[in-house]
């Protein structure tokens, strides 16, 4: 009997220790701040205060952002082709590739037996019109004699009008055939035939290409020099089909042009492509670049970076974001030191932020530092709480 009662007596301080045990465990938990009936929250002790940092999400301009690559182009519209309005021999060339030239200096001569034959003919309806008009004159005066009608006096006039018209259709096709004002005029003065016909600039700018060598012959629809405007050019992508949808006229643009990293160029797209290259599936998008040194060469490489318009959004550090299970949460801080690990939706990423769309209502901190380390305690604590060790 005796023997039964120090079992009982035995079991029972047993019992006793194991509950005091339990109690001191639960009570040392609750003081470490680890002791929460949410397993999304987290109560901050003095080590963890430490290692995080507490803000509200910040209001900011963003605008997605493209980067491509480029180079430089002769903008089209300042290019000049020149050629020759004859066909004919090239006999001198005045001017290389590269050369900047002016409006009207002589760029190359040629021999030509067309211009040769317009002038001739130009001499003779000169030649017909003053015969006409002498014809003209003594008919008059043979008129007044009685010795003529009025009927042989007015073919005399017909006569006339039809010479000056063949003089003014030959200077016509001189001026055509390239023939300056001063060199007909020299001509109907000396009457002398030159068979020189000279080609000339017709717009300021830089040769970029002579495509004739002397004793060449050339037809009047062939291009022999081709001048640009280089004061202003051309800055062109290619940009790829997958990311074309979201380029368009008017977008702000950064560029940088790989001979000069210290200059950059602002501006806008002026032109997007309405097709796409169907051999490298991009859509070409271009701007233009004042370039007043010319310092800018065509086919240096570039590049750009694409701006959309800005708007005001939410953004939240990347540091403050966790991701589980294929879900984007952050810590909402509830009071001072307690926090719950919230799901929120997130927008695009600016460098090392995220626009915030959803999960945090305005007013409310969150953790902007230190949510990775934090996370890992939580769930350290969880797996305690759990029997987990």
């Amino acid at each position: 009997m005796t023997r039964f009662y120090v079992v009982v007596a035995l079991s029972a301080v047993l019992l006793l220790n194991a509950c005091s045990r339990k109690e001191a465990t639960a009570e040392a938990q609750e003081a470490a701040g680890g002791a929460v009936q949410d397993p999304m929250q987290i109560v901050l002790d003095d080590t963890l205060r430490k290692r995080v940092r507490v803000g509200e999400p910040q209001w900011t301009n963003v605008g997605a952002t493209l980067t491509v690559a480029a180079r430089v182009e002769v903008d089209e519209t300042r290019v000049t082709r020149v050629g020759s309005p004859v066909m004919g021999r090239i006999a001198t060339l005045h001017v290389r590739e590269g050369e900047r030239v002016q409006k009207g200096q002589l760029l190359a001569t040629l021999n030509s037996v067309g211009l040769s034959d317009a002038q001739l003919d130009f001499l003779k309806a000169l030649s017909q019109r003053m015969v006409a008009e002498r014809a003209l004159q003594r008919a008059e005066q043979l008129l007044k004699a009685d010795v003529i009608g009025a009927a042989e006096l007015q073919r005399r006039e017909s006569e006339l009008a039809q010479a000056t018209a063949e003089l003014a259709a030959a200077r016509d096709e001189l001026e055509l055939l390239g023939m300056a004002q001063d060199a007909i005029a020299n001509l109907e003065r000396t009457r002398n035939i030159l068979s020189v016909s000279r080609i000339i600039a017709s717009s300021d700018g830089t040769v970029l290409d002579r495509h004739v060598t002397i004793g060449q012959v050339i037809q009047p629809a062939e291009t022999v020099f081709e001048i640009a405007d280089l004061s202003q050019v051309w800055l062109v992508a290619d940009v790829p089909e997958q990311i074309a949808g979201s380029v368009v006229v008017g977008m702000s643009v950064d560029a940088q042009v790989a001979a000069f990293p210290n200059e950059h160029y602002r501006g806008t797209l002026t032109f997007v492509s309405a097709t796409v290259n169907p051999e490298t599936r991009t859509v070409r998008a271009r701007m233009e670049i004042e370039n007043p040194n010319r310092h800018l060469k065509p086919a240096m490489l570039a590049s750009m970076v694409l701006k959309n318009q800005t708007e005001r959004r939410q953004v939240v550090p990347l540091s403050a974001i966790v991701r589980e299970d294929n879900v984007e949460y952050a810590f909402v801080q509830l009071d001072e030191d307690t926090f719950v690990l919230r799901p929120v939706t997130l927008g695009a990423e600016y460098g090392s932020q995220r626009v915030l769309l959803e999960g945090v209502r305005e007013g409310e901190k969150i953790l902007v530092d230190g949510a990775f380390h934090l996370n890992n305690e939580r769930r350290r604590r969880s797996v305690r709480g759990s029997g987990g060790e």
